[in-house]
């Protein structure tokens, strides 16, 4: 029996809570990375293996890295666009870890976050942290996957010309060698049922809030999926943009008419996100997996590409794409599915996974689908549970969290009010010692035929000023 540890929120069989979704951050702050985390648990458990969700939180301490050494066969870590500059700090946590483990290290699938034009250039500050952390992954493995030829040309680059795959995500081989052919949605119209999706961080590259305006206005049945945890907090908890305003152009806040409509979801689940996606028409928009889940459930979508995390996989897989830069608010989704060409990503899609497949084979590592049942166990068993639907506004009512968020909000009020009284103790000790030294300087000028002037004065002022 292999024992498999895999860097994911939860196991594809854990059934949380939405209250547990958000105060644990079980996404990771992206509903999307559930999804490709959930495709590498099926695609990776056979009769010959055991999988062992390790989290998302790097605990890069020597008794953690001892205990993986003990306990597990193998390592494997499926990323998303992980080599950007904010996501430095959580590179580095796994760098120390994987230095420390003596067993083999898989990466399943990483990228690198650049502009839709491929620019790099705002990568240099990681470039130390992203060597480090190739090389440990390659010192213990037979090669690394990445997502796409942006990710490959970056490394390559950065002195990586070998053992570097370009394998995609994980997420596009949840079933298989075959993939679902998108279903015609016929005429789209007004009663037609149509998601949208939406990146905050693509707002400069397009005219998001005119898409969403457009799409409101000619769709009864709107949803606008979200995917953030920040989505996710709102939807649960409310705020106050009532009465505090303003009313906001991108949807995060209620006050915007996505919300008011209660037109807006998150997925917690992937099963459940793909249940959902199937009773809709078409999809569209920014969000690679919020295009790739409809897809894996028969629904057609196309993604609007704003960077290139979204194009390099787009391009890898044959996702029928077009640039946000290029594409005016007013787009009727009727032309989005009239211009799109599914053949490519459903014609290569074996070829690519056969690739997939190779690269699992060459790092030792088996696959339900050449190894195993397919995934009707897991299948199965994913079908009996009763995991939770995406999160819809909550009206105010009592929906049965009413007693958690009492609770929560008293257990925030108490750890706020205590770190309170740490931080004013702290205040008035540095304000007596500032008192302290600024009469200590007083008898020194008085007594000394040397004055202390001004600006060594403001200088030991600013050096015991608290928080200094």
């Amino acid at each position: 029996m292999k024992r498999i540890l895999i860097r994911s929120g939860k196991s594809p069989f854990y059934v949380a809570s939405q209250q547990e979704f958000i105060q644990k951050d079980l996404i990771g702050t992206n509903s999307g990375n559930l999804l490709f985390s959930d495709a590498a648990h099926k695609i990776l458990l056979t009769e010959r293996t055991e999988i062992t969700s390790n989290g998302l939180s790097t605990v890069p301490t020597a008794e953690r890295a001892r205990q993986i050494n003990e306990q597990y066969d193998v390592f494997v870590v499926p990323l998303a666009n992980a080599f950007r500059p904010s996501f430095k700090g959580a590179l580095d946590k796994l760098s120390t870890l994987i230095e420390q483990l003596t067993i083999p290290v898989v990466v399943v699938g990483v990228g690198a976050q650049a502009t839709h034009d491929y620019n790099t250039a705002k990568l240099g500050p990681i470039e130390t942290s992203v060597k480090r952390f190739v090389k440990a992954v390659l010192d213990r493995s037979a090669s690394m996957g990445v997502r796409g030829e942006l990710t490959a040309s970056y490394l390559e680059r950065l002195g990586f010309k070998k053992h570097i795959e370009v394998i995609g995500c994980p997420s596009m081989f949840l079933h298989g060698d075959t993939f679902p052919t998108p279903r015609d949605p016929g005429t789209i119209d007004a009663h037609s049922r149509i998601v949208i999706n939406m990146s905050p961080g693509a707002t400069t590259v397009g005219d998001l809030e005119g898409l969403a305006r457009h799409a409101l206005s000619r769709f009864p049945h709107l949803r606008y999926y979200a995917q953030n945890l920040a989505d996710a907090e709102i939807l649960f908890w409310g705020d106050t943009s009532a009465v505090t305003g303003p009313k906001t152009r991108f949807p995060r806040r209620l006050t915007h008419p996505l919300f008011e409509e209660n037109r807006v979801r998150v997925p917690l689940d992937p099963k459940t996100w793909m249940d959902e996606l199937s009773t809709y028409d078409f999809v569209y928009g920014t969000r690679i997996h919020g295009n790739i889940a409809p897809l894996l459930a028969g629904t057609p979508s196309v993604v609007l590409v704003h960077d290139s995390r979204t194009l390099e996989l787009c391009r890898y897989f044959g996702i029928p794409h077009r640039m946000l830069s290029a594409t005016p608010a007013d787009i009727h989704p009727q032309e989005l599915y009239d211009q799109a060409d599914f053949s490519d990503m459903l014609n290569g899609h074996k070829e690519r996974f056969d690739r997939f497949v190779g690269f699992l084979d060459r790092n030792g590592l088996e696959n339900t689908f050449t190894h195993g049942d397919g995934g009707a166990a897991f299948d199965l068993r994913l079908g009996a549970l009763d995991l939770p639907p995406s999160l819809g506004v909550w009206d105010g009512t009592d929906d049965g969290s009413l007693h958690y968020r009492f609770s929560r909000l008293h257990e925030r009020h108490t750890v706020t009010d205590r770190r309170l009284e740490m931080l004013t103790k702290k205040n008035n000790e540095l304000q007596k010692k500032l008192n302290s030294m600024e009469r200590r300087l007083a008898d020194l000028e008085n007594g000394s035929p040397l004055r202390i002037g001004p600006a060594v004065r403001r200088q030991v002022r600013r050096r015991l000023r608290p928080n200094s």
